[in-house]
């Protein structure tokens, strides 16, 4: 960690190293980017170790500092020299609060996918509708060799079900299946509880 300033610095910032931080936040507020530029090369090694002390989910290290950087800036923009505290206490207590907040906001987005998640048995279209997401997945077959054995395995149980059932039977099972069934009775279920509900009233 190098000290501030370096000589390079020393002669760039040279007209603010006699003034207090306050007086030169009021120069970088008026519109001085020297000033500004000063107060972040003088701050950033404070930024860094702040920033040691957090753990960002899906982050490195200089994700922090950044937020810690940008909690820097916010300092610099909202200092009253008016008020009781000196402008490094400010600038720790917006560090801080910037980079707390960065964690927090990433640890609701990790809970994202939890909290917004589609249910593979919701019908596709509407709630009258019979087909699911889950019946599109389970229906594609991608793989040529498993699409092949696929027919090859639908044929052959359709030549056992014609063997075994009867006519009626056979068109029964191919007019329905369990997945229609069971939406329908939902269906009937919401449509008896409505109209009870409506009757009580």
């Amino acid at each position: 960690m190098t000290d501030f300033p370096t000589p390079d610095e020393q002669n760039e910032f040279e007209e603010y190293l006699n003034q207090t931080d306050e007086e030169v936040v009021v120069l970088a507020q008026a519109g001085d980017g020297q000033a500004l530029a000063y107060l972040l090369n003088k701050y950033k090694n404070f930024v860094r170790s702040k920033a040691r002390s957090y753990f960002l989910i899906g982050a490195d290290h200089e994700d922090i500092v950044q937020e810690g950087m940008i909690g820097l800036y916010k300092a610099i923009r909202d200092f009253q020299p008016s008020k009781l505290s000196t402008f490094r206490s400010f600038a720790e207590l917006c560090v801080k609060r910037q980079i707390i907040t960065a964690i927090k906001a990433a640890t609701r987005q990790k809970h994202v996918p939890l909290n917004s998640y589609v249910s593979l048995n919701k019908p596709l279209y509407d709630e009258e509708s019979e087909r699911t997401l889950l019946d599109v997945i389970e229906g594609r077959v991608t793989n040529p060799e498993d699409l092949y054995i696929s027919q090859e395995d639908l044929a052959r149980i359709q030549t056992q079900i014609s063997e075994v059932l009867s006519d009626l039977e056979r068109q029964v099972l191919e007019a329905f299946n369990v997945k229609s069934i069971d939406n329908a009775l939902q269906r009937v279920k919401r449509k008896l509880f409505k109209f009870r509900e409506e009757s009580d009233s």
